[in-house]
């Protein structure tokens, strides 16, 4: 599903985000990317959704050339995926209802479709009997949870949650780790950036990343 092929990301003579990465997630696979801050992991999830694109080597991601993917190709390839991002943050004025219907209305969906999709990915988290309330008036690890409603409504193929626990106390974190478990066993791909050392020990398989180079060799 996804493939990292020698990659490298330089905005600067001094600012390199990654050096030299290689490495694999198949499909179904649930995958987590550890390292501090600033060791590559947002970038290296930015260009799997092609919001980064490769300064040397090649990413490709359902069989597609990051690097070559023309404008109007974006979007196709984002419908395939479920972000979640932390700069992505739900709109205040507007219900966690009408915040997971967005991504559906923005594609074409009926208003009736859209609705009784965000229903149901409302209820997959935990979520549906707080549909009409306003962001603001959920904790941040309800908030997180509509997030990963909305990234999910388009029935992506691929999940990338870059720290989607970032400042969650421990119960809503596991909460959320949950909701992110229950779409890998039903076929998801799922990729987690992490620094959570709990989350990560019962974590199947881990890349560690540091200063932009994989640790430990190419997973």
């Amino acid at each position: 599903m996804i493939e990292f092929q020698s990659v490298s990301k330089q905005y600067s003579p001094d600012a390199v985000a990654l050096r030299d990465i290689s490495l694999t997630v198949n499909k179904g696979e649930l995958v987590f990317l550890a390292g501090p801050s600033g060791a590559g992991k947002s970038t290296l999830m930015k260009m799997i959704a092609a919001i980064e694109r490769p300064s040397a080597g090649k990413v490709i991601v359902n069989g597609q050339d990051i690097g070559k993917l023309k404008p109007a190709g974006i979007p196709f390839l984002r419908r395939k995926l479920g972000l979640i991002f932390q700069q992505q943050r739900l709109l205040h004025d507007r219900s966690i209802l009408s915040n997971v219907m967005l991504p559906l209305l923005v594609t074409g969906a009926s208003r009736g479709q859209a609705e009784q999709r965000a229903r149901a990915a409302l209820d997959k988290v935990g979520l549906l009997e707080r549909a009409g309330s306003l962001p603001l008036a959920l904790s941040g690890g309800e908030q997180q949870r509509v997030s990963i409603a909305r990234a999910i409504v388009n029935r992506p193929q691929i999940i990338l949650a870059d720290e989607p626990t970032a400042n969650l106390d421990r119960d809503s974190a596991n909460r959320v780790l949950d909701a992110l478990k229950a779409f890998h066993s039903v076929g998801v791909t799922c990729l987690i950036s992490s620094h959570d050392e709990q989350m990560l020990d019962q974590a199947a398989r881990v890349i560690h990343l540091k200063q932009g180079q994989l640790e430990g060799g190419a997973p």
